[in-house]
């Protein structure tokens, strides 16, 4: 199973549009890979906060450790794999 964690935090518009790219990706992908996204609030820890408070959106494939921050598309999300 590939595993990405996607930082966000609540109100970040840029949050949102990634997270329909991802959704796009796994719809995309279904059939070809499985995917499982952990969502993680970068609010709830002050070290997330300090890595990633001004990169977010962050996804980040869990298993190579390679992550991509915005802006991104669909392309650059599916070279994570």
């Amino acid at each position: 199973m590939n595993k990405l964690v996607f930082y966000t935090t609540a109100g970040c518009h840029l949050c949102e549009q990634a997270a329909v790219l991802l959704r796009e990706l796994t719809e995309q992908t279904q059939t070809s890979l499985s995917i499982e996204i952990e969502e993680v609030d970068i609010a709830t820890d002050a070290k997330l906060v300090e890595l990633y408070g001004i990169r977010i959106p962050v996804v980040k494939n869990a298993n190579t450790q390679r992550e991509v921050g915005w802006p991104f598309d669909l392309e650059e999300l599916a070279k994570l794999f």
